[in-house]
């Protein structure tokens, strides 16, 4: 096996500007690591910042689906998408969030037969509808998220992350990115 992170350059942390410097390092401080994704990402800078600010904006924003149900989205679409860089990564970030060791492998592994609460099945339902099949997406998705009480906000929280990670798996499988394997065992051992 490669240990190769990408098929593509990479940069490092020190290598980039400044301000992606600064903010990929809090990133890395907080984590006590880089993610390979922003090592990949670093030698398209334009297309870094863009990333990490659709990201944030979504990711991070105020109201909507809790940062937990934000995850699920991403772990249940990357796993329909077969994407094991996102699967590890926000599995990872998900187990954390979730305070469940387990959900994310269940979630990843099949995302459709999953066992979840009304909530989260209405959330992983609409998204993998329209990661899944999106010609087929309609209003009756929007219609059974609406029934188990989904708001319009957050249905489209569920679209907007469903739609950014859509690119983010087809950039990892693009690129072959591999996960750190720090990711491995984040959220599942007591620190």
């Amino acid at each position: 096996m490669s240990d190769a992170v990408s098929r593509f350059p990479v940069t490092e942390l020190e290598d980039l500007p400044d301000d992606l410097r600064t903010r990929i390092g809090a990133i890395a401080e907080k984590s006590g690591f880089t993610p390979n994704i922003f090592r990949a990402l670093g030698h398209r800078l334009a297309e870094l910042r863009a990333f990490l600010d659709y990201h944030d904006a979504l990711m991070e924003r105020e109201g909507g689906l809790s940062k937990a149900e934000r995850e699920l989205v991403v772990v249940a679409t990357s796993g329909a998408n077969h994407c094991t860089y996102c699967v590890v990564a926000h599995g990872a970030i998900l187990r954390i969030r979730a305070k469940d060791p387990e959900l994310s492998d269940r979630v990843a592994a099949n995302p459709w037969q999953v066992e979840l609460d009304e909530r989260g099945r209405a959330i992983v339902d609409l998204a993998l509808a329209l990661a899944h099949e999106p010609a087929l997406f309609g209003e009756g998705d929007l219609d059974a998220a609406r029934e188990a009480g989904l708001t319009e906000d957050e249905i489209w929280d569920v679209g907007a992350i469903t739609a950014l990670f859509a690119m983010s798996n087809r950039l990892a499988h693009l690129t072959a990115l591999r996960p750190n394997s720090e990711f491995y065992l984040m959220g599942r051992q007591k620190r």
